[in-house]
């Protein structure tokens, strides 16, 4: 499975002044603010890859080699919001949509799937070679990161204030013993897969 970001998010699910007061730094000193912006992105970026969700609705492509055996789809992401669409290309090229009729999108489960509905089934084309099948993806737990678990909010802040303050490297050690109390914060927001 592959993913391609379509829509990034529109916001961070810290806003720098809050990142800001958190590390005791005056609102209306600006020296660092781009610095503060990167340690912020880079740490949410870790929160999520570790946790396999996005925080912030952004809208993805999956794209998968063949068609499952069973009657379902898992989309790579939790907190999935929507299914925008379903397609897949045949080995002429030709790119085709499967119909909405066909299938109903689980934002229940997290991740969430997509599942045929009862008598269908996947269609039977032959595929061309490479990025046969595609979904295009609505994830994230909200617009804004009022929306966001605290928690993972809390977890960001933390990580981007270690990374703002350890600006070099320091050795593997250290850093594991400094930054364990992160897998315990981020523990119960883990999407497992086996």
């Amino acid at each position: 499975m592959i993913t391609t970001l379509h829509t990034a998010p529109g916001t961070t699910a810290i806003a720098l002044n809050d990142f800001k007061d958190h590390l005791r730094i005056e609102r209306t000193d600006t020296n660092e603010d781009t610095y503060l912006a990167t340690v912020i992105a880079a740490a949410q970026e870790y929160v999520e890859d570790v946790t396999t969700r996005r925080l912030i609705t952004q809208t993805w492509y999956v794209y998968f080699d063949v068609w499952p055996e069973e009657n379902s789809l898992e989309l790579p992401f939790g907190q999935l919001q929507s299914v925008t669409s379903l397609k897949y290309t045949d080995s002429d090229d030709t790119e085709n949509t499967v119909s909405t009729d066909d299938y109903y999108v689980d934002t229940t489960t997290d991740p969430g799937w997509i599942v045929l509905r009862n008598g269908k089934s996947w269609p039977s084309a032959t595929l061309r070679t490479y990025n046969q099948i595609e979904a295009l993806f609505v994830c994230g737990y909200g617009d804004t990161a009022t929306s966001v678990p605290v928690t993972l909010k809390r977890s960001i802040k933390l990580l981007a204030a270690d990374l703002y303050i350890n600006r070099e490297d320091t050795l593997v050690g250290t850093i594991s013993k400094r930054l364990g109390w992160l897998d315990a914060l981020l523990a119960n927001y883990r999407i497992w897969r086996f």
